[in-house]
């Protein structure tokens, strides 16, 4: 058998930054065993796989270790895949997920993710999230999930304060949750991030569109504003425009394909 795949940079203007997705369409859903040795053998911070289910496409994301239940910079790649490789007709793709419905539009020449709000909540880790990223932290927030806090988010005084910031992985693979944010006011956007998953695989994740879901509310109502600039200052970076709308989040940024290929399967 042969599956045929696509690599795109997504939150990129050029190639070889924002942050890489492997994409996969397929006619019918693998074992999910299988999905997760595939994005394994790619070794990207996330591998995505849509199968047409209706009038949306049903998307599932792996990091190389586990499956996630939203993941942003993969939904831009697949829409880009599904609209530039595939001919996908509109100018919206509505996709499902385990994290509920997803919709990625086309617009000024940037894909618009609409995801769901995700807002955090204030809680005493101070000392541990501290200790692992190695700098002071103004306040720690946490997200919720069905099993216990999601992810956590550490605010600190300034950009060059996350630009410098060099965690202990290991600190960090301990704290609850799937990974870390650390975030503070930019210098030339309204906010600046990164991310570390170092429990899922994911030392540092280049740009991650998922956690604007939580960085977004939190900015528009310490900035009141809600329309903001971001940027994710990894070593490959990328820029995102959000919005607050209500319940929902809309993030905006472009794509780039790289790469396709066929992997070839017994």
């Amino acid at each position: 058998m042969q599956l045929e795949f696509h690599q795109v940079d997504a939150f990129a203007t050029r190639p070889f930054s924002g942050n890489p997705a492997m994409v996969y369409r397929l006619d019918s859903w693998l074992d999910a065993a299988l999905m997760q040795q595939i994005a394994a053998e790619h070794n990207l911070a996330e591998t995505a796989f849509v199968v047409k289910e209706g009038a949306a496409w049903h998307i599932r994301w792996f990091t190389p270790t586990a499956e996630v239940p939203l993941c942003g910079h993969a939904t831009l790649a697949s829409a880009h895949v599904l609209f530039e490789v595939y001919g996908e007709p509109g100018e919206a793709i509505d996709f499902s997920c385990l994290s509920g419905a997803l919709r990625v539009s086309r617009a000024d020449g940037k894909l618009v993710l609409d995801f769901p709000l995700r807002r955090a909540e204030a809680c005493a880790l101070e000392r541990e999230v501290a200790q692992a990223l190695g700098v002071p932290v103004e306040a720690v927030l946490a997200l919720p999930g069905a099993e216990g806090i999601q992810e956590l988010l550490a605010i600190v005084a300034s950009e060059a304060t996350v630009r410098a910031c060099k965690p202990d992985l290991a600190a960090v693979a301990k704290l609850p949750g799937l990974g870390l944010l650390i975030s503070a006011p930019g210098e030339q956007h309204d906010f600046v991030s990164r991310y570390f998953a170092p429990a899922i695989g994911i030392n540092e994740d280049p740009v991650t569109g998922s956690t604007h879901c939580i960085l977004t509310p939190y900015w528009a109502q310490r900035l009141d504003k809600c329309e903001l600039s971001a940027f994710q200052c990894s070593a490959r970076g990328g820029e995102l425009h959000c919005e607050l709308a209500g319940e929902r989040v809309k993030i905006a940024g472009q794509a780039l394909l790289v790469a396709s290929g066929r992997l070839f399967l017994p």
